[in-house]
């Protein structure tokens, strides 16, 4: 029976999320039962607790950390600051780490954690004092055998020192491996703050060679120009790509002779944006979307790329560098037109891939170099990147709803092959 899209709200993460694994549900022909449980968060935990603000008074936070499965090893996935964080926005955010996990077949499960509040209104103490406190509200149910939180958005490698730290005075000896994304003096792994952008531009590879691309020939777009963006457009850059466009979130430059990233990125931390690089002309991030290039990142929001822009659309490749950039209607366009998608679950997996290259050195107390690192990041995305491809061709479907049958299938293996306790 077809899916019914109409029943869901595309604008909604928690939506797509199930409107997504009900498709690769249909497809695998799974159990009711078992659909079911892979819906469902294995444990949700809701914190409310009280930090003191630095004018002396009390502020009441609530926080979350969500394990949607652990059927697999660990739940892992990040924590993030925002005053947007909620419940069913951090539910879908579990489950996509499930699912990427798999598709990268990495033994993890997937969790997701976050804080409402806004961080910009915070000093660097309160952030701390924040953090802390939020960590021994959630350390019951953390740790390297249980749960790994990592950076997100408006955390980062400080962060996860302070959780750390916090959770290993709670034991009373140090343990590193509660997080990754770490500062490397405290057991972080080389290569961890690139590790997102080098796996997306390992998949862009691939897709080239599949495609008959010439990467050296190729123009590229990319549309946010933060940790991800930057060094997406910088890696590709070095590799002989032309990159054609860039924006943040005030807007956009084109440049149809090419860009050179690092230039750019000194500008925008002298002005505080890319907008106004006297290079280039001016874009709004609408614009960029619609460029003609060859491959086009979207790197910054969901629901960038809808059924009303789709149509317009005119790369060849889409890598997904953010998540959730591409609506289950737009998609469905994209397919019919010829666009190729590198879909996020696969294209961005190379941050939570390398992160448990950190895990495992913080495990074996050996850390390995930098090619170390990349050579088997780009060991596992270039063979995850085929699996998918067999799937699509041997399935009829485009990239996204293959990358879905593949980490769902394997999830939904593992669960029936474990069983049911008692």
């Amino acid at each position: 029976m077809p899916v019914d899209k109409a029943k869901y709200d595309e604008t909604k993460a928690h939506d797509v999320a199930l409107l997504q694994l009900e498709i690769a549900a249909e497809m695998l022909r799974l159990d009711k039962g078992l659909k079911m449980k892979l819906e469902r968060p294995k444990r949700v935990l809701i914190v409310n607790f009280p930090v003191k603000m630095d004018n002396g008074d009390l502020q009441n936070f609530t926080g979350y950390r969500i394990q949607h499965s652990i059927t697999r090893g660990p739940a892992k996935g990040g924590i993030r600051y925002h005053p947007s964080v909620d419940l069913e926005e951090v539910s879908a955010l579990a489950a996509w780490m499930t699912w990427k996990s798999a598709v990268v077949n990495i033994p993890y499960g997937g969790a997701k954690g976050g804080v409402k509040c806004n961080p910009k209104e915070m000093s660097k103490g309160e952030l701390e004092r924040m953090t802390r406190r939020y960590t021994y509200e959630i350390a019951p149910i953390i740790g390297p055998e249980k749960d790994i939180p990592a950076p997100d958005v408006y955390t980062d490698a400080e962060t996860m020192a302070w959780i750390m730290d916090t959770y290993s005075m709670l034991q009373g000896y140090c343990i590193p491996g509660v997080v990754t994304g770490k500062p490397i003096e405290l057991g972080g792994s080389l290569g961890r703050k690139e590790a997102t952008a080098q796996g997306c531009v390992y998949t862009i590879q691939e897709a080239a060679k599949h495609l008959g691309m010439d990467l050296e020939k190729s123009s590229v777009a990319v549309q946010g120009f933060g940790n991800v963006g930057y060094n997406c457009a910088q890696i590709i850059h070095r590799l002989g790509g032309k990159v054609i466009a860039l924006s943040d979130s005030r807007g956009g430059i084109y440049n149809a002779e090419g860009l050179i990233p690092e230039r750019v990125l000194k500008y925008k931390e002298q002005s505080g944006s890319v907008v106004n690089y006297k290079e280039a002309d001016e874009i709004t991030n609408e614009d960029l979307l619609e460029l003609e290039c060859d491959i086009l990142i979207p790197a910054a929001l969901e629901n960038q790329i809808t059924k009303e822009n789709a149509a317009k659309i005119r790369a060849k490749i889409i890598a997904e560098g953010a998540n959730g950039p591409t609506t289950p209607s737009a998609d469905d366009i994209l397919f019919e037109n010829g666009v190729f998608i590198i879909p996020d679950i696969l294209c961005n997996a190379g941050g939570v891939t390398v992160s448990y290259f950190e895990w495992v050195q913080n495990i074996q107390a050996l850390f390995w170099t930098l090619d170390e690192v990349n050579d088997q990041l780009g060991r596992i995305m270039r063979r995850s990147f085929w699996d998918v491809v067999s799937i699509t061709k041997k399935e009829k479907v485009h990239m996204r709803t293959a990358a879905w049958m593949l980490g769902v299938g394997r999830v939904a293996e593992a669960t029936r092959l474990r069983g049911i306790y008692p």
